[in-house]
This record gives C-alpha cells, sequence and structure tokens, in this order.
C-alpha cells in the first residue's frame, strides 16, 4: 500500500531579486529539510517549489523519488475528479516568495494564448495552462496588482510631464488605458528617464490621492534604473497595494502585476508561462505588442484586487480559514494554533500539498500514526485522507488543494 501522506524535498531558486541569506524567508525554511544545504549567506534565496512542475519538481523525502512519478504509480492518491480532469498529476503549483525588490512586470497568459505560445516556441513557454495565482503575506508584502481606476489615470495623465502618453481620444476606456500602457513600454529609455525626472517637480498636490508617485518613481529608479519603462506604467497605472500578514490578493490570468517587496506563500495553476516587460534587462522583455493585445482590465481598484479570507468547512474546530479564488484549480487552507489547541481537517477529496510556516507540533493520520511537524517541512497529502493537529507551542501552516 503506497503511503498517503509523505513527507517533500523541494526545489529552490536564487533569483537576483530574492533576499539574501537568513534574510530570505524562503532561505529559513528551505533548509530545516533534513538533508538540505545550510543557508549561504552570500547567496540569494527567492522561491521555493512545491508539487510535480517538471522544471523543478518535489522529491519524497524517505526515497529520493519524484513527487509526480509517485503519483503516476499510484494515480488513486489524487482521487476521481482530479484523475478524469489532469490526469495524475497536481493541478497546482504552491511556492514561498522572498524578494527585496521587484519581481519582473508581467502577466500570464490565458488558456487560448497559452495554447498557441506554446505551439509557435515550446522552449520559452513550456506549458498550455493558463496562470491565475493568488498571494498571501507573510510579512509586510508591498505590490503592484491591476489596474487604477479609469478617472484617476486620466487624471494623472493630464499632468504636463505624461501628457505625451496620452492618445487623442475622445473618452478615456479600457481600449485607451491599453494604449496608455503599450507607449509607456515603448519610450525610449531617454524619454523614460525624463518625465520621471519631471515628475519630481510637479506639487505633490497635483497628484491627487496618489502623492507617493514621485517617491515611488524614485525609489524603483534605484532598484532597475531611471530608464526602466516598467517604473511609469506600475506607478501611474497600476494599484500600488501594502498587505499585512494573512492578507491576500487574486491575480487573474493575463492580469498585470509585479510584486515589489516582502514574504508570501504563493499558489498558481500548474503554469510556469510569463510575460514580462519592465523591471528586467532590456535584453529579457518580451513582445510590447503582444503584452499590450493580452491586457485584461480586471481589476479596476485594489480593492477588487483583495482575495478575503473565509472560515473553512473543512476544519472541524474552527481554526482553518480558507482562500478560496473564483477559479477551479486550488482553494487555499490556513491553519492557526496556540499552544494547546488542536484541530481535525475532514477528508479532502483531491491531492493537497501543506507546509509549516511557523512552529511545531504533530499530525496524525488514519492508522493512528504520528508524524511529526516543523517548521518549514512540507507534505504531499493524498485524496480521503483525514487529519488530526495538535500542538504544545502553537503551529502555523498552509494547505494547498484541489478537489
Amino acid at each position: 500500500m503506497p503511503e498517503a501522506v509523505v513527507q517533500l524535498r523541494c526545489g529552490v531558486k536564487n533569483d537576483s531579486w530574492g533576499k539574501k541569506g537568513k534574510d530570505s524567508l524562503v532561505a529559513q525554511l528551505w533548509s530545516k529539510t533534513p538533508g538540505n544545504a545550510p543557508i549561504d549567506n552570500d547567496q540569494t534565496y527567492s522561491e521555493m517549489w512545491m508539487g510535480t512542475y517538471p522544471s523543478n519538481h518535489s522529491h519524497l523525502l524517505s526515497t529520493g523519488e519524484p513527487l509526480g512519478e509517485y503519483l503516476k504509480k499510484n494515480p488513486q492518491l489524487v482521487g476521481k475528479s482530479v484523475l478524469d480532469r489532469w490526469g495524475a498529476e497536481i493541478p497546482f503549483l504552491p511556492k514561498i516568495l522572498s524578494f527585496s525588490q521587484a519581481l519582473p512586470l508581467q502577466i500570464h497568459p490565458d488558456l487560448a494564448l497559452a495554447k498557441r505560445l506554446h505551439a509557435q516556441d515550446p522552449k520559452k513557454y513550456g506549458d498550455t495552462m493558463h496562470k491565475p495565482e493568488i498571494a498571501i503575506a507573510l510579512s509586510k508584502f508591498e505590490l503592484f496588482a491591476g489596474w487604477k481606476p479609469l478617472e484617476d489615470i486620466k487624471a494623472l495623465c493630464k499632468l504636463e510631464p505624461l501628457t505625451k502618453f496620452l492618445p487623442e481620444s475622445k473618452t478615456f476606456d479600457d481600449e485607451t488605458l491599453r494604449q496608455v500602457c503599450i507607449l509607456m513600454l515603448k519610450a525610449s529609455p531617454e524619454t523614460v528617464a525624463s518625465t520621471i525626472k519631471a515628475l519630481q517637480s510637479v506639487p505633490e498636490s497635483q497628484f491627487g490621492s496618489d502623492s507617493y508617485i514621485p517617491g515611488l518613481l524614485v525609489r524603483l529608479s534605484k532598484q532597475y534604473t531611471a530608464s526602466d519603462n516598467g517604473n511609469l506604467v506600475a506607478a501611474i497605472l497600476m494599484n500600488y497595494m501594502t498587505l499585512g500578514p494573512g492578507d491576500s490578493v487574486f491575480v487573474p490570468a493575463d492580469s498585470i502585476h509585479a510584486y515589489l517587496e516582502g514574504d508570501i506563500v504563493e499558489c498558481m495553476a500548474r503554469s510556469d508561462n510569463v510575460i514580462n516587460t519592465g523591471f528586467c534587462p532590456a535584453t529579457k522583455r518580451d513582445s510590447v505588442d503582444l503584452f499590450g493585445q493580452a491586457l485584461t482590465f480586471v481589476p479596476h481598484n485594489s480593492t477588487d484586487a483583495l482575495l478575503p479570507r473565509q472560515k473553512s468547512d473543512k476544519g472541524m474546530n474552527g481554526k482553518t480559514d480558507v482562500y478560496a479564488p473564483p477559479i477551479s484549480e486550488f482553494s487555499m487552507l490556513c491553519t492557526c494554533l496556540c499552544g494547546g489547541e488542536k484541530e481535525t481537517h475532514k477528508a479532502i477529496l483531491g491531492p493537497s500539498l501543506m507546509i509549516v510556516t511557523k512552529g511545531c507540533g504533530s499530525m496524525k493520520i488514519p492508522g493512528d500514526q504520528t508524524i511529526e511537524m516543523k517548521e518549514g517541512y512540507v507534505y504531499f497529502v493524498g485524496q480521503g485522507v483525514a487529519l488530526d493537529f495538535s500542538t504544545e507551542k502553537g503551529i502555523a501552516f498552509y494547505r494547498a488543494y484541489a478537489e
């Protein structure tokens, strides 16, 4: 009989935008898995991936076998509905991210575009899936997500340094915004830099409720130079948001976003497709025309970008919340227990992946087996398994699942 609950060893990435050494929550959590290397304080640690995505898959800690191979041998572990729709796979990809500077300004292709791009360039676009995602703050989390309200953008574009990006149009609608975005992304490095410099001389009062823009442009310019086109698009057109631990956003496919600073748990449909056009070297930017054509215009304010947490009926003792985006690939549970508290998760009719982000405790599974839970430990849980959790000192863990 295959084990329905197994501990995993997960892959880590070292992108330049990640936090360094022990400052990185990714490093702190990843290094706790037995057998992983100690933290190198000269190295950046940006992402820890959990799941079966082929470029960075997880392995069973006990045997070293890739999780994807384990599921192909034991497809019953994912449950009938997941097996019928996606095969013996996990249809979502959870990650921990730690970043000290902005990730590339990006969108993820929707299903139709992902299929077309994969056919054209399978090396660059490695799958045919869309990539809607959620991001849950584990620390203070700064980000750009979606668009400001059209009236706010229209008012900003009437500031003298920005009028050159305003097309001649009687109305200012989403198509006008698309053109503004494309013009900003196609502007020369000299135009971007001079525009940012000119905006520093505009009286703060003229920015209305967006008086943070001049200071934010200075901050962004220090990260990716004053000539990076992403500076203008993010600061002028997008919602700038600061979230606290436990707050979350939902980013639909083809929705513009860029994460600025923080530590998060992220989950997305099982894809690694991305179109980048800013906050990265020019050589790594994708086609502005492709980006512009693919853009959608949801959300159009910061409130609509938020994903509220709600009590989950999966937790029998009321200690579990759920983040449930409006997609079918996954939801995310969050369980937080103080010392001496207990929680039971009802059986879930699909696969799940779980990571302990704080504290320690134990997990009891059918057959009267008890599994130790420690900070940084990651587990695969097969379908149909009820779990009992307890802790003496306190514990917090996240569990992504599909049914």
